[in-house]
């Protein structure tokens, strides 16, 4: 998310650090850039003016015109405004009633409703102990209700059955009901999306509201619809009192409008952002960490609480064993990647490090869940002696691997180059300093001229 934005962005910050001070002349260029920026990312207008208008009276002040160092003070400034367009600091999920708390999710068809009651399901056991109930009124698409339980059935919680012949005001008693017999923490209610918003629609989902009195009504939104999803969420809000709004699919828009938006326009918090297909992708939105990235300083804290959540704690202690006597063969390799994978890939990793979200698109589109597939079945083509002793590996071995994995000679070298610096890099890691190292290591694996210079 944001890399077109981000790219322009950081490119206008180096243009600015060439200069000795911030002057009149040089933060209107910038700004001028920043504008296109902005409109570039399908960001909404009036939030554009309204952010420029805040940048430049700032930028212009008398203490900041006599700063020496004109490209931390301006991205100071930048980041504290784009701060303040998306909401200044997350707002989590109200469950503070008598249970079970009700959570009723709206939305327009083909926005990801159904998939992010899951999401949010699994996000409300892991992270908050909270025992979830799953129901559903999209009775107009019976295969919604069925893709809910088998989503139900995924994150392991419960789910209340309805079907299509049912009227919906009926299933949300029923749903409210079930869930208080069985000591529900929190109902997630999902309703019938449309094509647009009509009136039937808002008339049926007004009765399920009256009919539930949920503490939560949250708005899922499409990412890639751009300034649009603010405008949708604004009407929306007009028929219905939402609380706040879950961005979806931010993972496939390289723009950010809409994050940049919504909130100004509809005066809705952006609750949660979808990052990805996978059951587990959804994150707090937190407007601090998001203007980092956007600025390409990374987004470290997320990153951590990924791996608190995700790394395999036993597999790891295994394997710093196994790097202090020098013994990280290619199966340790294939693990450590199965580890970034489950962590939203190496490009998902990237973008949350400092310096690295400025790649470009062309870089990360390459980084992906099939470079991790290629990698498997070039190990899995190798004897266990090959998989432990990588170094035996040459000329007729290497072709006879290449055959078998269906890859080139060439990729076969890639995966062995790749778990050299790796190897390398897992060394290092053990010494002082070695985060630090690790990362100029990290650097290194990639294609010369891929940072922005003085990175690491």
């Amino acid at each position: 998310m944001f890399n077109q934005l981000s790219e322009r962005i950081t490119k206008v910050i180096k243009n600015i650090s060439g200069q000795g001070k911030l002057t009149e002349e040089n933060i209107k260029d910038a700004l001028r850039e920043v504008r296109i920026a902005l409109l570039e990312a399908d960001v909404a207008l009036p939030v554009v003016k309204q952010f420029l208008q805040e940048v430049q009276t700032q930028a212009l002040g008398a203490d900041v015109l006599v700063k020496l160092n004109p490209e931390q003070v301006f991205i100071k400034i930048v980041h504290d405004e784009l701060i303040k367009i998306m909401g200044n600091a997350n707002e989590g999920l109200n469950l503070n009633t008598q249970p079970p708390a009700v959570i009723l999710m709206a939305g327009l068809q083909g926005s990801g409703k159904t998939t992010t009651c899951a999401k949010l399901a699994k996000y409300l056991q892991e992270s908050l102990n909270k025992k979830v109930m799953l129901a559903s009124a999209d009775i107009y698409r019976p295969a919604a209700i069925h893709q809910l339980e088998t989503l139900a059935n995924q994150v392991n919680t419960l789910f209340h059955p309805s079907h299509a012949h049912q009227n919906p005001i009926d299933i949300a008693k029923s749903a409210l009901e079930e869930a208080k017999k069985n000591v529900v923490d929190v109902l997630i209610f999902d309703t019938a999306g449309r094509l647009h918003i009509d009136d039937e629609m808002m008339q049926e989902i007004k009765h399920i509201h009256a009919t539930l009195s949920p503490i939560e009504t949250l708005f899922v939104v499409d990412s890639m619809t751009g300034q649009d999803c603010a405008n949708t969420t604004k009407a929306f809000d007009e028929a219905l009192p939402l609380t706040g709004v879950v961005l979806t699919k931010t993972d496939g828009d390289a723009r950010g409008g809409a994050a940049l938006s919504i909130r100004y326009i509809s005066n809705k918090p952006i609750k949660f952002m979808g990052t990805g297909e996978k059951i587990e992708a959804l994150q707090p939105f937190h407007p601090d960490r998001v203007a980092s990235r956007i600025l390409g300083m990374g987004d470290i804290l997320t990153l951590v609480e990924e791996v608190q959540k995700k790394a395999d704690v036993k597999e790891s202690e295994k394997l710093a064993k196994k790097i202090q006597v020098g013994k990280f063969d290619l199966e340790d390799y294939r693990k450590q990647l199965l580890q970034m994978n489950n962590m939203g890939g190496v490009a998902g990793l990237l973008d949350k490090l400092p310096g690295f979200s400025g790649l470009p698109s062309g870089l990360k589109d390459k980084v992906n869940d099939k470079m991790f597939v290629q990698i498997g079945a070039i190990i899995d083509s190798m004897t266990p002696k090959e998989k432990k002793y990588p170094d035996i590996i040459r000329g007729s071995r290497k072709k006879r691997i290449a055959m078998g994995s269906g890859t080139q000679i060439q990729d076969v070298n890639r995966v062995l180059k790749q778990y050299d610096k790796m190897r390398t890099m897992m060394k290092k890691m053990s010494s002082k300093g070695g985060m630090l190292k690790m990362m100029r290591n990290l650097k290194n694996m990639l294609p010369p001229g891929s940072l922005p210079p003085g990175e690491f």
